[in-house]
């Protein structure tokens, strides 16, 4: 079965704290893309979730900015992304920090035959390269891809240069998701 992973379309990282134009850019093809998809498919969404300890983190004491914190409005999908998720009956996945491990991947999916790998969302060069490396660790030999259409880094530069180092570990790139 594919497996579609929807990577943190939260608010923080739409026009929250830590939004870009680019990510705003994407929400509207990412709904669309979840709202035509049928029930064939097991969807999955993460969500990064902070408590109120993150600046104190590793991760706090390198990106200072406090996004993502537990039941706030920063936290919580994109209201578009969100209502097609729930259209699919999509699970959610809260994770602390950028990527599952690849052992959790693959408990999270033990009750499905995986034949396929498909990761979009945010941000291309943080969490969503974390958790396409982690699905090619869990998956070695299925297909991983990644629709770059579907994504947005932190910077055009961050996001094109994350794509280039995920095709260097065998993650397939796609330029669009209409190249399925």
């Amino acid at each position: 079965m594919k497996v579609f992973c929807v990577i943190d379309m939260q608010n923080d990282f739409i026009d929250g704290a830590l939004g870009t134009p680019e990510a705003q850019a994407i929400v509207e093809p990412v709904t669309k893309f979840l709202r035509d998809l049928d029930y064939e498919y097991e969807v999955i969404a993460t969500r990064d979730t902070h408590y109120n300890d993150y600046l104190e983190t590793n991760e706090g004491k390198h990106l200072p900015v406090v996004h993502c914190q537990i039941d706030s409005h920063g936290w919580q999908i994109a209201p578009s992304v969100a209502e097609a998720l729930d259209a699919l009956d999509a699970r959610i996945i809260d994770k602390p920090n950028f990527g599952i491990s690849p052992d959790r991947w693959a408990l999270s999916l033990e009750n499905v035959d995986v034949t396929e790998v498909v990761l979009f969302g945010l941000c291309t060069d943080i969490c969503v390269i974390s958790n396409a490396l982690a699905m090619k660790t869990a998956y070695p030999e299925i297909p991983v891809k990644v629709y770059s259409d579907l994504c947005a880094g932190v910077t055009p530069e961050s996001h094109e240069a994350a794509l280039l180092t995920m095709k260097m570990c065998q993650v397939d790139v796609m330029n669009s998701w209409e190249d399925k």
